[in-house]
């Protein structure tokens, strides 16, 4: 993307101010660091510092990637309750903006791309997670709420998956079913079409007590109510996982991303 497109996404809409926003002229660690976790029985093993191109910053934008090395590799990802991934062809990045950048409500949008969409097992996500959240890397005291109560609740703004073929996305609050583990994807599920190998915005938005989920600042779902789950600061993520075995038919998957903000209304 070009800079004068950088320039007027870092300027906020009239009563709005921009708390963070990083286009990716470099990995800055101020605003992100690797999670190396393993989740939802995904298939690929999350490594650090952009090993195997799994992460890599270029030409003014984030690639996210999965990456088929050929053959199985150990994984040092590790569990909720520690155990190991088992060896494993597939490597891939995701990187969370936990104890770097956190912010109440507001709005949140990244601009991003995943081109050749739909092959079996892709799973491209930018997502927003309570900063009270349990799961490593834990920096502060008050990081001990599961995943989904309040203070680690989830919300996905984009999540590609593959099982529904190309072009296609979700977005949900996670419903919260009062204990550890306890979320229900389903509930306040949206699925939206889009042409995910072009650029677009994706975001959320707090108004008054409802979450907005928006697709180049045009609102394509209000769940009415949901935005008062969310009283806690929320970190971002942005990561690609590979959820079942089967073969990657190319050598990698990439999702690309310009930039990534977040605003909050002035007063």
């Amino acid at each position: 993307a070009n800079a004068s497109m950088a320039a007027s996404a870092s300027e906020a809409a009239p009563g709005w101010k921009v708390d963070f926003f990083d286009d990716f002229d470099t990995f800055d660690p101020a605003n992100w660091q690797d999670q190396q976790i393993w989740v939802n029985d995904e298939d690929q093993c999350y490594v650090p510092d952009g090993l195997h191109g799994t992460r890599e910053v270029s030409d003014g934008t984030l690639k996210i990637r999965v990456v088929d090395l050929g053959e199985p590799v150990e994984c040092a990802s590790f569990s909720k309750e520690g155990v190991q991934h088992p060896p494993t062809q597939y490597v891939a990045g995701r990187i969370t903006s936990k104890n770097r950048q956190e912010y109440v409500k507001g709005r949140w949008t990244a601009r991003l791309r995943v081109p050749d969409s739909g092959q079996d097992g892709m799973f491209p996500a930018w997502w927003l997670l309570g900063a009270q959240n349990n799961e490593p890397p834990n920096e502060d005291p008050d990081e001990t709420v599961c995943w989904p109560m309040t203070g680690s609740g989830e919300i996905d703004v984009f999540e590609h998956h593959s099982d529904g073929g190309p072009d296609h996305y979700a977005v949900r609050g996670i419903t919260s079913l009062g204990y550890c583990g306890g979320g229900d994807w389903q509930q306040l599920m949206h699925v939206q079409a889009a042409d995910l190998a072009e650029w677009h915005e994706y975001g959320v938005e707090w108004e008054g007590a409802d979450l907005l989920f928006l697709l180049d600042s045009e609102v394509i779902y209000r769940s009415e109510g949901q935005g008062d789950d969310y009283p806690e600061p929320l970190f971002a993520l942005l990561n690609f996982a590979k959820i079942n075995p089967a073969p990657m038919t190319v050598d990698q998957w990439t999702m690309e991303v310009d930039w990534v903000k977040h605003e909050r209304p002035v007063p």
